[in-house]
């Protein structure tokens, strides 16, 4: 690091600034994680890191331009401002140009503040109870791997239209894989995290040995489609990849599976059966995340513009009905709707639900169990249609029991249309992505029942 604080970065790149507006905001953040393989620690370690962003706002008289640079570390404020600012005149003028946000949103953070940050001491209640998983897995011979990660990303913006924002993001998550000495099976259990007080490795390490019991048994099952129970980390990246897709602008424009055939979108249409709601909410407990945008990129579901803007909590479905769309504010003023921004958490539940996992897969007579999904592509942007993977463990449920586990399927299946399809969920959780941990975790779902899953083919993956 540097002993130039963030803020007096922030400070010192604004009065630098010879533009019409400037954005800069600086990312401290602090990481620390463990790996271990064949139940046995392999590393560990903590880290530091520095960004810093200029944005740079230029009228060259066509209309306002914008230039971003970032940079490691502390640089020469000087230089990269004027970098930023060689990029805007370099820049046509922004399609999305509008006032740069003046007011404050609530939830700021204390701006004088250090930075939050964190160390290996995060796991020291996780370390010896990893320890005693890992000796009851070799008493079954059994073998558990996997890692852990914690981070604290503390963010300072501030704006020359006046605004000094401050956000600290802790953000931690969990993989543990089991596996039989042959390497012949493999289970999954993940869990996400703001601070490891609330991450319970007997509960993981049990979810493994249940499912390594679960796999003794081998079916082999041919493609087709089945009444299939989606636990809630493959709900969750099957959501996101909706979420991902909401952006107003490619609906109102037919590109998107939310556009409206004939023109328009398709807000206010029923697009769940079941009375399920899709909703983010920066205050949702364990899932915090920053009331305000930090955007150093335009794009159709942020605007540079928008650097600072309040992130309220949004309903995306309501209901089962589509509720919202992202929409950055100059798409807003075009269309002459509502800008509403993105968060980076996720939530689907339905209000009604009481069921267990546990109970749903009791009332199932025959049907699949999955694990978690991998390799996720988009096919189809019209539909949403993706493709993808099962992995680490697709069971078989008979008669409310799992009787054993099946080959891997490759799947082909619109996240949208799922919603319309599904006939039951269960109560929500909080759980982790598989596909999409590395950018987004914070999430909550239920399992979802489809009665007609499309395992398209069989995947040759073990």
């Amino acid at each position: 690091m540097s002993a130039m604080s963030p803020q007096e970065i922030v400070e010192q790149a604004l009065a630098a600034s010879q533009a019409d507006g400037a954005v800069v905001y600086v990312t401290d953040s602090s990481e620390a994680n463990l790996r271990w393989a064949s139940n046995s620690l392999t590393t560990n370690g903590a880290m530091r890191s520095r960004q810093v962003v200029v944005i740079s706002f230029v009228d060259g008289g066509a209309g306002m331009a914008s230039g971003t640079v970032a940079r490691t570390g502390t640089p020469d404020i000087a230089e990269l401002v004027a970098a930023s600012e060689r990029a805007a005149r370099d820049a046509g003028p922004a399609e999305d140009s509008v006032p740069l946000i003046s007011e404050a949103p609530p939830g700021s953070g204390d701006w004088d503040a250090p930075a939050a940050t964190t160390s290996i001491d995060v796991f020291r209640d996780f370390s010896p109870a990893l320890g005693e998983a890992f000796g009851a897995a070799r008493g079954r011979d059994e073998l558990l791997f996997g890692f852990a990660e914690h981070q604290l990303a503390t963010t300072w913006l501030g704006t020359s239209t006046g605004l000094r924002l401050r956000h600290d993001q802790p953000t931690g998550r969990v993989e543990l894989n089991g596996k039989s000495t042959d390497f012949g099976r493999s289970v999954w259990a993940g869990v996400g995290t703001r601070d490891f007080t609330d991450v319970s490795v007997a509960d993981l390490a049990a979810e493994v040995q249940q499912k390594m019991a679960w796999s003794a048994r081998r079916i082999d099952l041919p493609a087709g489609r089945y009444e299939t129970l989606l636990p809630p980390s493959t709900v969750s990246d099957l959501m996101i990849v909706a979420y991902w897709s909401m952006e107003a602008r490619d609906a109102d424009e037919g590109r998107s599976v939310y556009a409206k055939a004939g023109g328009g979108n398709r807000i206010g249409e029923r697009l769940a059966q079941l009375p399920l709601t899709l909703r983010s909410d920066p205050h949702a407990p364990g899932l915090e995340t920053s009331p305000f945008q930090v955007v150093g990129g335009s794009s159709g579901s942020a605007s540079v513009f928008d650097n600072g803007m309040a992130t309220p909590a949004v309903d995306w479905i309501s209901g089962g009905v589509l509720t919202n769309l992202i929409r950055p504010r100059a798409w807003a003023l075009k269309t002459t709707a509502p800008a509403t921004a993105a968060l980076d958490n996720l939530v689907l539940e339905d209000p009604n639900a009481t069921a267990t996992q546990a109970e749903m897969i009791a009332r199932t007579e025959r049907g699949l169990l999955l694990t978690t999904l991998w390799y996720i592509r988009e096919v189809d942007p019209q539909t949403l249609l993706v493709t993808g993977l099962t992995r680490d463990g697709v069971f078989l449920v008979e008669n409310g029991e799992v009787t054993g586990a099946v080959n891997n399927f490759r799947f082909n299946e619109s996240p949208v249309d799922l919603l319309g399809r599904a006939t039951e969920a269960s109560r929500t959780e909080r759980t982790l992505p598989r596909e999409w941990n590395d950018w987004f975790t914070r999430t909550a779902m239920p399992m979802l029942r489809v009665p007609d899953f499309n395992m398209s083919s069989v995947s040759p993956a073990s």
